[in-house]
């Protein structure tokens, strides 16, 4: 039925997500140039403070390329950085220790292209919550496919008009709920129940 065009994010949104959880195939945009300041190599976590960036560090070369070369810079611990700060953040989280063990490999073993470590990300989310959806990816790009288009989606600066039902979170106590963080703050929070949750939020992506 539904089909979606997306780009492959690290740690995707709630928003991005939930439409997944309503598609019944994603489509992949593997043909697009690389551009900085959005969740191809970003994701905002809930910590104690409010909202956490983790941002996986890139190899810059000064030229334009197709994000599916974009290789990672691993000069710097990030994926440690990047576990810790998810182990400080929900360690009490009521889930977290029930997903853990499926996660840290994606923080331990070595990435170097970063398309392929958020395609692995992804294929591990949509088993952890038990979405069932056709996977593809594009073979050219096109400006204006003839399909819903949700590349808007890895905007991380475009201000969305998604409404999320909150749920309870593990830092409510010290500031208040933080909307549409990566599916991760959902999937530590809610667990099994994480699914649900994705199917019942309405959308409404405009640009």
């Amino acid at each position: 039925m539904k089909t979606i065009l997306l780009h492959p994010s690290y740690f995707p949104s709630i928003e991005q997500m939930a439409a997944v959880a309503k598609a019944d195939k994603v489509i992949f945009e593997v043909e697009d140039n690389y551009q900085k300041q959005t969740y191809r190599n970003r994701a905002y976590i809930a910590h104690s403070n409010g909202r956490l960036l983790l941002n996986i560090p890139i190899k810059h070369t000064g030229k334009r390329r197709k994000t599916k070369d974009v290789v990672v810079e691993n000069d710097f611990p990030w994926q440690e950085q990047h576990w810790k700060s998810l182990q400080s953040a929900y360690r009490t989280s009521p889930f977290f220790e029930y997903y853990e063990d499926d996660l840290e490999p994606l923080f331990t073993e070595t990435v170097s292209n970063l398309m392929e470590h958020n395609l692995k990300i992804f294929n591990l989310l949509c088993e952890l919550i038990g979405i069932d959806v056709e996977i593809s990816k594009t073979t050219s790009f096109e400006k204006n496919p003839d399909i819903t288009d949700l590349r808007i989606l890895v905007d991380a600066k475009r201000k969305t008009n998604f409404k999320a039902e909150e749920y309870t979170q593990v830092h409510q106590a010290n500031h208040p709920f933080l909307p549409n963080l990566s599916v991760l703050d959902l999937l530590f929070n809610e667990g099994p129940n994480a699914l649900n949750y994705l199917e019942k939020q309405q959308l409404n992506i405009t640009e």
